[in-house]
C-alpha cells in the first residue's frame, strides 16, 4: 500500500532499500515514518535528492499531517521550502536560536542576515531568546 501511495519505484517488493535510487530511498523513509502515525515528526531535509513531482508530494503530505494536528519540525537548507511550509521559522546561529519569524512577514534577506548572526541593521544579533 505504501509503495503505491508514495509512488516508490521498486522492481520487486523483496528488494533491499539499498538497491533503490536515492529518491526512492527518501520516499521509502518518509512513507515508513508517516505510517507510524506520529504526534511529532522531525523532517530533516525531507526532499533532498527528490525530483519536482516527489518534492511536491512530500510537501503536500507534510501539510496534510500538519492539518491533522501532527507537530512538524522541518529542517531544510531550502529557504523557499521553509517559507512555504512553516507556520513559524526559528533561525539558529552558532547553536542558539537567534530569532523567530512569521513566514508571511519575512523574506530570504532577513532570514539570511539572521543566519549569519546579523540583524537588518547589520548589527550582530545578541541576547535574543
Amino acid at each position: 500500500d505504501l509503495i503505491d501511495r508514495y509512488s516508490i519505484k521498486v522492481p520487486d517488493m523483496d528488494n533491499l532499500a539499498i538497491t533503490l535510487s536515492g529518491g526512492n530511498q527518501q520516499k521509502m523513509i518518509v512513507a515508513r515514518e508517516i505510517a507510524t502515525n506520529p504526534k511529532v515528526l522531525i523532517a530533516a531535509q525531507p526532499t533532498r535528492g527528490l525530483d519536482v513531482g516527489a518534492t511536491e508530494f512530500i510537501h503536500e503530505t507534510l501539510i496534510e499531517m500538519r492539518d491533522k494536528g501532527v507537530g512538524i519540525v522541518l529542517v531544510s537548507a531550502e529557504l523557499d521550502e521553509i517559507q512555504s511550509l512553516s507556520d513559524r521559522i526559528a533561525v539558529i546561529f552558532e547553536g542558539k536560536i537567534v530569532g523567530f519569524r512569521d513566514p508571511a512577514e519575512t523574506d530570504t534577506r532577513e532570514l539570511g542576515l539572521l543566519m549569519a548572526g546579523q540583524s537588518d541593521d547589520s548589527q550582530a544579533v545578541e541576547g535574543l531568546q
